[in-house]
């Protein structure tokens, strides 16, 4: 009888995390795929959400239950690298119209891979950023 009561309590809290995690997800965001460098071929990209923060990028995989980000990228160090189109195997998961951008911050490095309208904005949003300058200038 306790084994039952545990059993339903893990099924209880795992159907919480579950809903909770589907409710952050439906909020909103940008599809994206992303995946942690270095990495060979098609291998570790996951689908999930993007959100643009004022600082940072948090990305959200569609298969995790962590209650917060799974990723995050700080838009102060930020360094975007080259650009290509999926190749290879990534074409199992992607389309000729994403395009995949190599990025890096100070946690790590990243590769995302996006529509153009979306890259549009992801670009936008690095760019728009403060400049060093203005920052030391508030800082003083």
């Amino acid at each position: 009888m306790i084994l039952l009561i545990i059993l339903v309590l893990l099924l209880v809290c795992l159907a919480l995390a579950s809903t909770y995690r589907l409710i952050m997800l439906r909020r909103g965001g940008t599809a994206a795929l992303l995946r942690l460098l270095p990495a060979r071929g098609g291998q570790r990209w996951r689908h999930g959400l993007i959100r643009y923060d004022e600082d940072r990028l948090v990305f959200y995989k569609l298969t995790s239950l962590k209650f917060g980000p799974d990723s995050v990228i700080t838009r102060l160090g930020i360094e975007i690298g080259e650009r290509r189109g999926p190749r290879g195997d990534e074409f199992d998961i992607m389309t000729d119209d994403i395009v995949v951008i190599a990025v890096a911050d100070k946690e790590g490095e990243f590769e995302l891979a996006l529509d153009r309208n979306s890259l549009t904005a992801f670009l936008s949003w690095v760019e728009s950023r403060p400049s060093d300058r203005s920052r030391r200038m508030q800082g003083r």
